[in-house]
């Protein structure tokens, strides 16, 4: 029986890597988690560059902000613990809604070693019951941006109650529409009560135990699926719910769990599974034999090239991500058939070396590389646009693809515009 990717030798590289900051994170969390707030300990560019992701008016009153770090603190001629209390009672004050304060530490902190565990301990005692303060790290130093939601996860999980109950718990942050969609699903399908994390409130965050089963609609999640197996729950292993294939093999995985057979998925699911393959139809025209390259950025990238040569019959030729988690990626490998480079790591410049030889139709790959690609003729997709954009189950199944067919077809466009000058590019 064949094993897909599964047992292909993983390509290792450690080098010069091109990564998106950590804190990118707060601009979906803050969205999700109702009476949460986010404070970043960090600099000005830290709130510079959550203020202009987050686009966010003058009058709005956001769930994030920064306790800015001067020159005076990074210097250590100041006490930062006391400044750092101070203006967390400030917030606290100005802003009683708040239930979870997350101290979010950035590349500053962490050069000085600011201890924000303790101070998160030292102000729950505090400011506690009525507000929980958690910490976990942002920075990019040492990951990709992804992790800032892992990381936000992971520090909830031993914090939340325990419970004896079988139920199953819905793991990642996804739009509410996305969710609501999910749940309905599950209820359908027949599984109830469906918890979730993280929740849209406090008093709805979900207990765990034993027999807490727990789904990942994410596959950067790999801190966060260690703390919930350490607190005892189980992990369903399935591919993600990505295109009508993944969407449909996930709930099969977690009617399974819970004794509902395969027959009772197919016939719930059977009216928004044609809907999705219809409209992954109409943008796998345009992707059909198409060759991609996947560098490492999101974690997003083996389940996104099972949904692409699987359902819109593309070619993938390496298949690049920052983490391979086995437990996480392995049923998607298992569904990828062999052929592509699968490479974990990064070394930028061998890796742009690869895409320069390969000359694939379609690169995904950071902001920070697509300008330099597109100058050398190549079609590349934002893969951070990939994680702000709705693309879970069935609904959004025609939308993950038309994301990957869109600069395919603009490229056409051009070329067809202006001949001489796609060629000179080239």
């Amino acid at each position: 029986m064949s094993t897909g990717c599964r047992e292909t030798p993983v390509l290792k590289e450690r080098g010069q890597r091109e990564v998106f900051c950590g804190l990118t994170g707060i601009i979906w969390l803050h969205r999700k988690m109702q009476d949460a707030f986010f404070l970043v300990v960090g600099s000005r560019t830290c709130a510079h560059l959550l203020q202009s992701a987050a686009g966010v008016m003058i009058f709005a009153e956001p769930r994030f902000g920064t306790a800015i770090l001067e020159e005076k603190d990074l210097a250590g001629m100041a006490d930062a613990n006391e400044e750092l209390d101070r203006e967390v009672a400030r917030l606290l004050a100005r802003r009683p809604d708040i239930k979870q304060l997350f101290l979010v530490g950035s590349c500053p902190s962490e050069v000085i070693k600011l201890d924000l565990s303790r101070a998160a301990e030292r102000l729950s005692g505090i400011h506690g019951p009525n507000v929980r303060v958690l910490n976990y790290s942002g920075s990019g130093i040492e990951t990709t941006f992804t992790q800032g939601e892992d990381a936000c996860l992971a520090s909830m999980v031993p914090a939340l109650p325990a419970t004896d109950a079988k139920e199953l718990l819905l793991v990642g942050a996804l739009p509410d529409v996305v969710e609501d969609q999910a749940l309905d699903l599950l209820a359908q399908i027949g599984i109830s009560p469906v918890r979730c994390l993280p929740a849209k409130r406090a008093a709805f965050d979900p207990a765990i135990g034993p027999n807490t089963h727990f789904a990942l609609t994410q596959p950067f999640l790999g801190d966060t699926h260690a703390a919930l197996i350490r607190r005892g729950a189980q992990h369903i292993a399935a591919p993600f719910p990505f295109g009508a294939e993944g969407t449909t093999l996930w709930l099969k995985a977690v009617a399974a769990t819970f004794g509902i057979a395969p027959e009772k998925v197919d016939q719930v699911v059977a009216a928004p599974r044609a809907r999705a393959e219809k409209a992954i139809a109409a943008a796998a025209s345009t992707l059909q034999g198409k060759r991609i390259f996947f560098m490492p950025d999101s974690q997003l990238e083996i389940p996104f090239a099972r949904f692409l040569t699987r359902e819109c019959g593309m070619e993938a030729i390496e298949i690049g991500t920052p983490y391979l988690h086995a437990d996480l990626h392995g049923p998607e490998l298992d569904l990828i058939a062999a052929g592509p480079v699968i490479s974990e790591g990064q070394d930028v410049d061998l890796q742009l070396d690869r895409v320069r030889a390969a000359r694939p139709d379609l690169t995904v790959c950071g902001l920070g590389l697509a300008n330099p690609l597109e100058a050398e003729g190549l079609s590349t997709k934002w893969a951070i646009e990939l994680v702000f954009t709705p693309v879970h189950f069935y609904e959004q199944a025609g939308d993950l693809a038309a994301l990957f067919a869109r600069p395919l077809r603009r490229r056409a466009a051009l070329t067809r515009q202006h001949p001489n000058m796609m060629e000179a590019a080239e």
